[in-house]
């Protein structure tokens, strides 16, 4: 069953149709209306979604993701807040597991943008689903790291990743890890303990994807 991506898809449509499409993100050169076609050509875009990751295809998502950006506002927001039922990453199927962790993160990027911003407090259920998603996600964003990183989230768990040597720690909340962890370090409330060279080489790292 469906609940906490379609809980923040709702929560970020509406934040981005109250700010408007000029609004900054911490997505680097990109405003809400930016983010937006991101979301639908993600969803939408099959033929050019796999350049998001794919770097051979990246010119060819961004001239797709730019013609999307050019849609009607309202209607732009309509795309993004009712995704297709056949889409690969949304259907009923998977939305869950493929959105939850995507729509808060992108939730944040529009929030955290602000000069107010503030955690919020999240449901513990939806806590449990990003700490799943941050363990998995501190394999892959820290392996090619130079030292021992521990990812703690108290009361949730703890794992292990990088390639070894000097022992780092790195605690926050499940939400702060994601966020961490996708390479929005500076905006984050995390924990950083170890020698300070290391600290903040890990702070300044590029682990995003």
């Amino acid at each position: 069953m469906t609940r906490y991506a379609r809980s923040e898809r709702e929560a970020l449509t509406d934040l981005m149709s109250t700010l408007g499409p000029d609004a900054p993100t911490l997505n680097e050169g990109w405003t809400t209306r930016d983010l937006a076609a991101h979301l639908v050509v993600r969803e939408r875009r099959p033929d050019a979604a796999a350049g998001i990751l794919i770097g051979p295809l990246h010119d060819y998502a961004e001239r797709v993701r730019r013609e999307v950006a050019a849609l009607d506002w309202a209607e732009l927001l309509a795309q993004v807040r009712r995704p297709p039922v056949w889409s690969p990453v949304s259907n009923p199927l998977t939305d869950e597991l493929a959105n939850t962790m995507e729509f808060f993160i992108h939730h944040e990027d529009v929030r955290r943008a602000r000069p107010e911003w503030r955690p919020r407090e999240l449901p513990a259920g939806l806590e449990q689903a990003l700490w799943r998603r941050a363990s998995t996600l501190a394999r892959m964003a820290l392996r090619r790291f130079p030292a021992q990183v521990s990812v703690r989230a108290p009361g949730h768990g703890e794992v292990t990743a990088g390639r070894g040597g000097e022992a780092l720690r790195l605690i926050g909340a499940p939400g702060e890890l994601v966020l961490f962890l996708s390479g929005r370090q500076q905006a984050t409330q995390v924990q950083v303990e170890g020698g300070s060279e290391s600290t903040e080489r890990l702070r300044s790292a590029n682990l995003g994807f």
